[in-house]
Formats: C-alpha cells, structure tokens, sequence
C-alpha cells in the first residue's frame, strides 16, 4: 500500500542540497503571488500540473521543486503508487507500507549490526515480528502445506497464560448421607475454599489483504485453550454427585473456542465502508457490557459498516455447543443443544448527540430442551430441579436499546431490555406462561485528573406472582457483565447456592450479576421464574502511574421481589435486603503494555437481612469473602 504523504511545510525559496531544480512551465511563470487560482479548465487540459492545485482553489506557495522518478514495483496484486504528480515534490510515495518497515528494520545490516537486535525478537511482540503479522509470507520461503496463493499473506499467532488462584468462602450446603465434619447437623457447613486454574490459549489467524485501511479479504482463525483446574471445599457432594468422593478435584479440559473463515463480501465505499460474512465459532458480544450475550458459539454473521463506519449492522444466528462442566470451555465431542439465537442489531454514532454511540438490538432465542441433561460431575442440569421438575422449552425475543460514550466530561453507558415470549410447562404450575420481564442498567463516570468516580445502577424486574400464567422475572442468555466492579466484586464473582428450595441450583451463577435460580450458567436454560436483582453502587478507579492502578467499589444490593423465594424455601415472608459488597483490586502492567498483566483483587460480602434468613449457617458467619489472583501473559 502506498505510503500516505505527510503534512508539508512551506516550501523554501532556496532549493536544498543535492535538489535539481527543473525549469517552470509557462503555465507557471506566468503565475504570480498575486494571481488568481487556475480553473478546472486549465487543470484539466495539463496547463497546471497536479502539484499546483491539490486542493481547490489553492496553489503551494514558493518555487516548484521538480517531480520525483516514477516508482515501479513487481509484486503482482499490489496496491499502484499514485504518479508522482499527485504528491508534493519533498516526499517520495512508497509502494507498501512492508518494504518501509524493511527499510528500517532489514534482517541484515552489516554497517550497524546492534540494529537486527533492536528490530527483531521472536519472543517480545513489540519488535518486530513475522509469527504477528508485521510482514507478509514470503511465497518463496512458505512451507508447503500451507495453501496460499499470490501476495499480502499474513500469519498472526496469539499464545496467552491465564493464571488463577482464589481463596474463597460461600454458603456451603452439607451432605445428608455422608458429612465432612462430624458437628455438621446443619444446612450449611463450613464456606471456605479454594481454586486453583491454570488456562494456556493458543491459535492464530492467516489473513489475506493489506489491512491497515479496509478489512480483510479472507480470514481463517482457530483458537484453542487447554486448562487445568483444583478446587478444594470443606464438605462432601459438592463437587460431585457421588458423596463417596472426596471434597478437592484436579481436572483438564482442551476446548475449541474460535474456529472461523471471515470473508468480505464486498466494500460499498472508497472509504472501505464493507459487507463481510463470518462463518464457524465466534466471539460476538450483544451490547457493549455483556448483560445479555458474551459469548463463543457456532454461528453465521453478516456485518459491516456504512457512512465512514458511522453506521454498523449484525444479522447473526446461533447453534449453542455444549459446554465442558469445569473448565466452561467449549466441548465439539458433544452433539449440539437444542438452543438457537437470532441477532439483529444496528449501531449510529453520535446519536442522539455527538459522542454518543446508540445501539438497537433484537435476539430471539428459541429453545427446545426438553431432554434431561446431566454434567460432568453427575448433577442434573436440565431442566432444573425446581418445582415440578418437568421438562420445559420457552421462545423469547429480547428487545433492547444500548448507548455508550461521552456527554462532555462525563462518561456514560446504558442498558434497556423487554423480554416477550412463552414459556411451556411453568415449573410452579406446570401450565404455558407469557413471559413479560424487563431490564436497565446505567453506569456513570467522571474523570478528575488521574481519577475515575463511577457510580452504577441496575433493576432486573422479579416474579412476585408465581402461580399465575405470567413470568416476569428477567434472565439473560449468557451474562458474562463489564459493571459495578465486574468480577472483582463478590456477587458477581461467586456462585452462590439455593440449598433448601432447588437441588444443585444456584441463587447466582459465576461471573454473573442476575438472581436467576438456573442450574448452570454455562449448561442450563433461562428462568423467568425468579426474585429479580435491584443494585447500586459507586466506585472510583486511580491510576496512580501508568503501571499501577487501584480501583475501589461499593454496592448495595437487592432481590426485587422474594415470593419465588418464599414458596420455593416454603417460608412467610423473606427480606430484600440482600448485602451489601465492598471490594478493592489492584492491576499492575510492567513496562505499561498489556502483554504482562497482574491483578490481586479482594472483597467481602455482608449478608442483609434476606441474604441470612436464606443462608444462616448456625456457625456465626457474617461475613464472606473472596481473593483473587490473576497474572496474564500474552503473545
């Protein structure tokens, strides 16, 4: 791709050193400072040279330097350099931007020998580097399995270590049939423990196209992460369902988390506006904080952009893959779910004011589980075991508005959701239920200096009527949310389970935020039949050096109505009032890039009222906790 030209200065009146002058045109000399710019006419019958009118009605002021030599290339496929015409007489356009990058960096230098070291390591992503695409395949030197053909090939490899330890405490249900501790006569035991997980990502892109401007012509990715996970609890049938088994578990798992070919269709402008369809497993996210989808699934995606990507479009569907029990990595050795996913969604940029981007979404998730389904370590996960632990499926069309950006100084992203669909075989009557639920979510920031102030809200509306043909407790498809604190905050972080009203069914699920009542987030169906989540919060992010930062957050949460809970645990009237979670988290970047990164989080739950009317364990626990360590390497 031909080098952009630079800014230039006004020419000087005397020529530099080593330039030939040429002699001026008539057209020229007979033009002087004080002559009126030349016509279009005039322009276009070669009278003025393109380096005299490069904008309208404008001339470069000083003497005509003379045109650089005609650049010539054999690279078959390759973008033409403009004549020398069309630039200013003090640059010299170059064919692509890879044989500047050579020029600067050549892998032989026999004048300044240090200048190889300095340019070229396979190891730091920062110099630069074939495995990461800073340059095209070379057709000569390719192997021979690798099936390509012509020019601008590019190979990008990606390898991550993700690293996890975390202490942790939560209500810990005991085993009837056989108990860890002698003095557990309880509901709950003895809430600490510990995980242990180590995820090693690996994979790569090759890439067809010189990329620096429009996209891709053809994209084939595949992305592979293998992990291994111990988890130590203090009772029995916890983590499995045989309570023979002991209370810690090592596992591994190697799941296909990316495995696509992305191929642009078409562009629709000179400024690369495009249509592109991508097909295979994706990463696609269905608002900008991950409250409603956030995940990697089979699917096909139209996309593109309009209007100088002002205006950007997805028309997506999705087959769900099952997903392995402890890693929640995705599993190909099992047949797919019966769980399909529509996705519409448009986005405008500065709308409705300047700075602000404006999405509409529409999802229809139509699931057709009604076979049982157990995990990996034993537990039934579909249908839940609520109720009348009947098979169910339910339709349901998401419709949303998102907003993200900046009003000013202040920082500003948004959430609204309706859920409109039915549910057959409500789990409290057995009967087919509308589904009516709503959801909103607002964040706000404000930056003083090396400061961010943050406050949070959120609403997911709960069912208060459960026996009627009505569900209006909100659930998502795959939550996976950036907010409030994300997963350094304690509800989010944590998996917290319903003992007494559900076997194996968690209140909250990992890394998520809604009170839900669903077997697995990963491996079970939504449920509009519960108490709905209400939160507010504040938090402040300093960053304190370009390496370090702290952050810091407050939340007060709720559930929105707790009649779900009430007939579920067969009590007269259970408090809102869920708890209030503090959190701190620290993130360090040496050298500031995001190549190393390591973060050491804690927070601490305090029970409300409602939290410990559900979860009193008889032992005095008021608070719980939970630590998080995680180191990130990245190629």
């Amino acid at each position: 791709m031909a080098a952009a030209p630079a800014p230039t200065a006004p020419a000087s009146s005397a020529p530099a050193a080593g330039a030939t002058m040429a002699a001026p045109s008539p057209a020229v000399t007979a033009a002087g400072p004080g002559a009126p710019p030349p016509s279009a006419a005039e322009i276009g019958a070669g009278e003025i040279g393109a380096d005299q009118a490069l904008i309208d009605g404008r001339r470069r002021p000083g003497e005509v330097k003379a045109l650089p030599d005609r650049v010539t290339q054999d690279n078959e496929g390759a973008l033409r350099a403009p004549p020398p015409e069309a630039f200013p007489t003090d640059q010299i356009p170059v064919p692509d931007r890879w044989r500047l990058i050579k020029t600067l960096c050549p892998l032989r230098n026999s004048v300044f020998p240090n200048v190889e070291a300095v340019c070229h390591s396979p190891f730091d992503p920062y110099h630069q580097n074939f495995l990461k695409g800073d340059r095209p395949i070379d057709l000569a030197t390719k192997p021979k399995w690798l099936p390509i053909k012509g020019d601008d090939w590019f190979l990008a490899l990606t390898g991550i270590s993700d690293t996890i330890v975390e202490p942790r405490s939560f209500p810990t249900p005991v085993n009837r049939q056989l108990n860890a501790n002698s003095g557990d006569v309880d509901v709950f035991g003895k809430g600490s423990s510990v995980v242990a997980a180590q995820t090693f990502i690996v994979g790569g892109s090759l890439i067809k196209g010189s990329t620096a401007y429009m996209p891709p012509i053809i994209e084939y990715r595949l992305i592979l992460a293998y992990n291994m996970s111990y988890v130590d609890v203090n009772e029995r049938r916890v983590l499995n369902v045989r309570p023979t088994r002991k209370s810690h578990r090592f596992d591994d798992f190697l799941g296909l988390q990316e495995a696509f070919v992305d191929y642009h269709i078409r562009n629709t402008s000179d400024r690369f506006d495009f249509d592109s369809v991508r097909v295979g497993i994706q990463p696609f996210q269905a608002d900008f904080r991950g409250f409603l989808f956030n995940d990697n699934q089979l699917g096909i995606r139209f996309f593109g952009n309009r209007d100088n990507n002002r205006f950007q479009y997805n028309l997506a569907a999705f087959w769900r893959m099952e997903k392995d029990t402890n890693s929640g990595l995705n599993d190909p050795t099992q047949k797919l779910r019966q769980d399909y996913l529509f996705v519409a969604n448009v986005y405008r940029q500065d709308l409705p004011i300047p700075g602000i981007t404006s999405q509409l979404t529409a999802v229809v998730n139509v699931n057709r589980e009604d076979e049982v389904k157990v995990d990996d370590n034993g537990f039934p996960v579909r249908p839940a075991l609520l109720g009348r632990l009947d098979g169910r499926h339910y339709d349901v069309a998401y419709l949303g508005y998102n907003a993200d950006g900046r009003i000013g100084r202040m920082n500003l992203t948004a959430s609204i959701y309706g859920a409109l669909g039915t549910d057959r075989k409500n789990f409290f009557t057995g009967r087919d239920a509308k589904i009516r639920a709503f959801f909103g979510a607002a964040e706000a920031s404000y930056d003083v200096n090396f400061l961010r102030f943050r406050v949070s809200g959120l609403y997911a509306s709960g069912d208060k009527k459960p026996f009627d043909n009505v569900e209006t407790g909100f659930d998502a498809i795959f939550e996976n949310p950036v907010f409030a604190g994300a997963d350094t905050s304690y509800t989010i972080r944590q998996s917290i389970p319903f003992a007494g009203g559900g076997r194996v069914i968690s209140l909250t699920g990992r890394n998520g935020i809604l009170n839900s009542l669903r077997s697995s987030k990963e491996q079970g169906q939504s449920n509009f039949n519960n108490p709905g989540t209400v939160l507010l919060g504040a938090g402040v992010d300093a960053d304190l050096t370009p390496e370090f930062r702290i952050s810091g957050n407050l939340n007060h949460l709720w559930f929105a109505h707790t009649q779900v809970l009430q007939v579920l645990r067969t009590e007269g009237s259970i408090p809102k009032d869920f708890g209030w979670d503090y959190s701190i988290a620290t993130i360090y970047r040496p050298s500031a890039i995001q190549n190393v990164v390591f973060r050491l989080s804690g927070a601490v739950m305090e029970p409300g009222r409602g939290f410990r009317d559900l979860f009193d364990t008889g032992r005095g626990t008021k608070r719980y906790y939970s630590v998080l360590f995680n180191g990130i390497l990245s190629f």
